[in-house]
């Protein structure tokens, strides 16, 4: 049984059960609400509303889909131990014990306040300190700072652009970036993170050329990698979309850059690491990666960027690949954002027209398929471009 939360990360950083997830946060979950069809592998996906219904059955004539609709106040007939969200918080299991399941079926107060602990950004610092130790051809630089002397000391220690990130927020949020000296009202955004959030992270803004991830998958003090993935995000760090490729596709692409040893051995030294430092942790976990341009014009890796404790697009990307792509055929994956109602409506019956979608023996070979329903109200799309 599959939910999506897209407001998970705002939510463990709050870490209170009566937030309140932002407008856009609840558009997202509301026009999104069927993206589990596509990493779920079948099962209940929770998503409200006639639109939804129908479109999975449209989706049903095309392709082998076997998942079925459910009402988030149904989830109470089902045993909870097979609910999976896009991510636990505190807001969810209230809202879980609200519609009427069982509080010791569900993760503990304690567990929740572990993952939020896991969830810290402070824990990428360290993880990516241990790696450069390791290589001399991985890049990268990030510290964790707790006062605001240190944090000015450092800031002042090298020219160009620097970021500022909060230890737990969302995925492209809480990010801010300090061109040249840093403002007064960042200065401010500094001390309201450290006294709220215990300290901020900083480091230099570099010349990226490729974001990229290791994906694993942890289930019973196990850790598995599952996939690499490519991805590309925005100047602040918001998410835009992953390429739908075939891993051997895409370990060609990194080993034009990277050799194929050294991802190897870091896929390895982050199984170990990672289970190391997260003991207790079970379900996904991605590793968000850059290539790197160097002053002599060489790449270098950044092995640790970010570390996501939950499902995210690169999985999701990766279980769409294997499941319903045809060899020989790529692609794009994107989330879009309309801001103006019918926007969202007509670019996919624009995009339709354009690229007919074509199917055989259940795989897609190319065309453009909404993955999420879509009607005059839709904000949010995601979509595959094969």
């Amino acid at each position: 049984m599959y939910l999506f939360n897209p407001d998970n990360d705002l939510a463990l950083a709050h870490f209170g059960p009566f937030y309140t997830p932002p407008a856009s946060a609840r558009k997202m979950a509301q026009d999104l609400a069927l993206l589990p069809l596509w990493y779920g592998g079948g099962g209940l996906v929770v998503a409200e509303g006639s639109a939804n219904r129908e479109y999975l059955s449209q989706l049903k004539t095309l392709l082998p889909l076997k998942s079925e609709l459910i009402a988030f106040h149904e989830i109470a007939h089902y045993p909870p131990e097979t609910l999976c969200p896009w991510g636990w918080n505190p807001a969810l299991r209230k809202r879980l014990m609200d519609a009427g399941v069982q509080e010791d079926r569900l993760p503990s107060l304690a567990d929740l306040e572990r993952l939020r602990e896991y969830s810290n950004r402070k824990n990428a610092v360290k993880i990516l300190a241990s790696l450069k130790s390791l290589n001399p051809h991985f890049c990268g630089e990030s510290h964790f700072f707790t006062d605001m002397d240190a944090l000015r000391s450092y800031l002042s220690s090298f020219g160009g652009d620097k970021l500022l990130k909060m230890p737990l927020s969302g995925s492209g949020k809480g990010i801010i970036r300090i061109i040249g000296a840093m403002t007064d009202k960042q200065a401010d955004w500094c001390l309201r993170v450290i006294r709220r959030q215990g300290g901020v992270v900083a480091e230099p803004v570099f010349d990226k050329v490729q974001d990229c991830a290791m994906e694993f998958q942890f289930s019973g003090g196990k850790t598995r990698f599952v996939a690499y993935s490519l991805f590309s995000a925005g100047a602040s760090g918001a998410y835009i979309g992953n390429e739908l490729l075939f891993q051997d596709e895409i370990e060609e692409r990194l080993s034009r850059s990277v050799e194929r040893r050294l991802l190897e051995e870091l896929k390895s030294e982050l199984e170990t690491r990672l289970s190391s430092c997260f003991p207790r942790f079970d379900g996904f976990m991605g590793v968000d990666m850059m290539l790197c341009r160097n002053e002599d014009g060489r790449f270098s890796l950044h092995p640790c960027v970010e570390i996501n404790m939950r499902m995210n697009m690169g999985i999701v990307a990766h279980c769409f690949v294997e499941r319903f792509l045809r060899l020989g055929s790529k692609g794009i994956f994107r989330i879009e954002f309309f801001k103006e109602k019918t926007k969202a409506l007509s670019f996919t019956e624009e995009m339709r027209k354009r690229r007919p979608l074509v199917v055989e023996n259940g795989k897609i070979r190319s065309g453009f398929l909404a993955l999420t329903a879509v009607n005059e109200d839709t904000n949010y799309v995601g979509y595959a471009s094969i």
